[in-house]
């Protein structure tokens, strides 16, 4: 099983993330943030991945503290449980529709962090997330990661659609990537490593 559990602490956050890729789709998550416990139990769902996740932050403040470390986390227990790399597809792509929404999930599992992400508009909060934050969550996590992500919401009129759709997108682009390929022998690259 390919699984890993991380943590941080900082003055703002203590962050606790476990993942197993080769699960059943099960979470447990408890951010603080009602909408964001949603969208992340939505990646696990359509990932299929099990995913715990118990953060306590500063959201006082706000959530920017809380959802950027959850990324930052989500990361590293993804990449150190994906180890070698071996026999991975590494790249993944999913359109998911949500109602009147569209949204587009494209990544490479290839070492080299990047994050293109086109949102588009969005009424600034639902349910108390602030929605710039999924920005900041997606940076944290590919970078953490080691993922080339692209991530684009093409329409729609409602931003808890808008937001959900490009949630899913990513569980299904990440499980299509992280998925083992018996006809890939060692790591899918011409240079020998990712």
């Amino acid at each position: 099983m390919r699984k890993a559990e991380k943590k941080r602490k900082t003055a703002e956050t203590s962050v606790r993330v476990s993942v197993n890729l080769d699960g059943k789709g099960e979470s447990k998550i408890e951010t603080g943030v009602g909408f964001f416990d949603h969208m992340l139990t939505l990646f696990a769902k359509h990932g299929g991945f099990d995913l715990d996740v118990a953060c306590q932050g500063d959201l006082a403040v706000d959530g920017h503290h809380s959802i950027e470390d959850i990324g930052i986390v989500l990361g590293e227990a993804v990449k150190e449980a994906l180890g070698d790399k071996k026999g991975i597809a590494r790249y993944g792509s999913f359109y998911v529709p949500m109602d009147e929404a569209l949204a587009f999930v494209a990544l490479d599992i290839s070492g080299r962090p990047y994050l293109v992400y086109d949102g588009g508009e969005m009424a600034p909060v639902v349910g108390g997330y602030d929605t710039e934050l999924t920005e900041e969550f997606l940076r944290a996590f590919a970078f953490n990661a080691g993922i080339t992500l692209h991530a684009k919401i093409l329409y729609g009129n409602n931003t808890h659609h808008k937001i959900e759709a490009l949630f899913k997108a990513l569980g299904h682009a990440l499980a299509v990537a992280v998925a083992k390929d018996e006809k890939i022998k060692g790591v899918l690259s011409t240079k020998g490593v990712l």
